[in-house]
């Protein structure tokens, strides 16, 4: 089987080693370096690094929706193209480009969580389950028909950040084990339900503000989701404050007003919700390094009954 394999970022990177591992990798194309850091230095995506340890061709094409590109992919002569995070949507002429078209590795259990950022709005929605789903890629965005699935649990305080390195492992494993029957026939590929389609659209930084009037389950899943980006926040004297680390605090119904720090010790900062309370664990003031809640305390910038969330 010859492949060419479209990826980007860090969870991509597994999934290419076991396609080089059991397939004829043809090319990899992921997206071009991009400027990053304080001197803005130009970086390699991960799977650019990965193709150069591989030894196999990459291109990073600003643009794929060209007659050029597209002509380039058909030189490959690939049976198939295996996509998982590649960043941009592949137009009509290059989906049938390979032989046997493109498969997605989408990081849901499709049609849950369609969209560019499955793995982030599973956790915020306080789901307890999600996985890797194998589809033949079609012009809608995921909604193609679904050959299989492999499920993992997620845990009660694992974050997106802990969820995505676990995915790529287990998209890796669907490469080895699920791909090639696929390809040949053995697995059927099966429409999406639409009606029960759930969407997950791209992250913005907002998305990481933290209304304290809410409960403290849906609270404690933003932050999970939230982690490592956009990263949860608040606002302490009118300085952002990010949430990086909270538990489910042990405390029922209303304990003054939502944001109010009920109690520090070394366990963390109990923070009262609009139902029940989170204990914050580790944060980090702009400007400042990230703290584990205790020492915050001790250096004079929270205390019991600070308020989380409003301006002075």
């Amino acid at each position: 089987m010859r492949t060419i394999f479209f990826g980007t970022p860090e969870i991509s990177v597994p999934a290419l080693e076991a396609l080089a591992a059991t397939t004829e990798v043809a090319a990899v194309v992921c997206q071009p370096d991009r400027p990053a850091g304080r001197g803005l230095t130009l970086k390699p995506p991960p799977v650019k690094l990965c193709a150069e340890r591989l030894g196999i061709p990459c291109a990073q094409p600003e643009k794929i929706r060209t007659r050029q590109f597209v002509q380039w992919v058909q030189a490959q002569q690939p049976t198939v193209a295996v996509v998982l995070a590649y960043g941009h949507i592949l137009g009509p002429r290059l989906l049938a480009a390979p032989q046997q078209g493109c498969m997605n590795l989408h990081a849901s259990l499709l049609p849950r969580y369609r969209g560019a950022a499955p793995i982030n709005w599973a956790v915020v929605g306080g789901e307890s389950k999600t996985g890797i789903s194998l589809m033949q890629m079609d012009e809608g965005c995921d909604t193609g028909p679904v050959f299989c699935q492999r499920a993992t649990p997620i845990g009660p305080n694992e974050t997106a950040g802990e969820l995505y390195e676990r995915l790529g492992v287990l998209a890796a494993e669907v490469i080895r084990d699920d791909l090639p029957r696929a390809v040949t026939g053995q697995l059927e590929a099966l429409p999406q339900d639409d009606e029960a389609a759930t969407v997950a659209p791209l992250l913005r930084k907002a998305d990481g503000l933290v209304d304290w009037t809410g409960a403290a389950g849906p609270i404690h899943d933003r932050v999970r989701g939230m982690t490592p980006w956009p990263g949860a926040h608040t606002t302490l004297d009118q300085k952002r404050l990010r949430l990086l680390e909270t538990r489910l605090g042990a405390r029922d119904g209303e304990h003054g007003p939502p944001g109010t720090i009920i109690s520090i010790d070394d366990q963390g900062a109990e923070v009262a919700c609009g139902e029940g309370s989170i204990v914050l664990q580790r944060a980090q003031l702009a400007g400042k390094k990230a703290l584990p809640a205790i020492e915050l305390h001790r250096g004079r910038a929270i205390a019991a009954g600070t308020r989380l969330g409003t301006e002075k």
